[in-house]
C-alpha cells in the first residue's frame, strides 16, 4: 500500500520541523506518493517566495519530487472526488478543496495520506490516515 504525503508534510520538512529524509527512510517499504495537486500547491509557494529564498525552495521541491512518484487527477480521481465533496457537503462538514483531491487520490488508490493536518482528513468515510511525529 502506497502513503501519499499531504503538503504540510513537505514543507514542515522544508522548515526543519520534520525531518522529512528520516521519515522517508523508515518508510522505504512502502511507496510514497503526491497527488498532482500537492505539487500544485509546492509549486505556488515557489512562485510566491522572497526573491532571496525562491531559489533555495524550489532546489528543495525539486530535491523531494524526484524521489515521489506524482498521481495525476484522473477520471476515476474525479468520480472519487465527487463522491466525497457531496458526502462531506450532506454532512455539513466540509474540508478544503484541495484535501478533497488528496483525499479522493488516496480513497481510490487504497493509500494512506500521511499529513500534520489529521482534522482535514478524518473527516473521509474510508480513507487511512497517519500522523508523522515531529521533532
Amino acid at each position: 500500500m502506497a502513503i501519499i504525503l499531504d503538503t504540510n508534510v513537505i514543507i514542515q520538512g522544508e522548515k526543519g520541523a520534520f525531518d522529512l529524509a528520516e521519515w522517508m527512510d523508515q518508510h522505504e517499504d512502502e511507496p510514497l506518493e503526491i497527488a498532482a495537486i500537492s505539487v500544485a500547491e509546492l509549486w505556488h509557494g515557489v512562485e510566491r517566495a522572497t526573491v532571496e529564498h525562491r531559489t533555495l525552495r524550489a532546489k528543495y521541491i525539486t530535491a523531494v519530487l524526484n524521489v515521489l512518484s506524482i498521481v495525476p487527477y484522473t477520471e476515476a480521481t474525479a468520480l472519487e472526488h465527487a463522491r466525497i465533496w457531496a458526502a462531506l457537503e450532506a454532512s455539513g462538514n466540509m474540508t478544503g478543496f484541495y484535501d478533497l483531491i488528496v483525499a479522493a487520490t488516496a480513497v481510490e488508490r487504497e493509500s494512506t495520506v500521511a499529513t500534520f493536518n489529521r482534522r482535514h482528513f478524518d473527516k473521509v468515510k474510508g480513507l487511512k490516515v497517519i500522523e508523522p511525529k515531529m521533532r
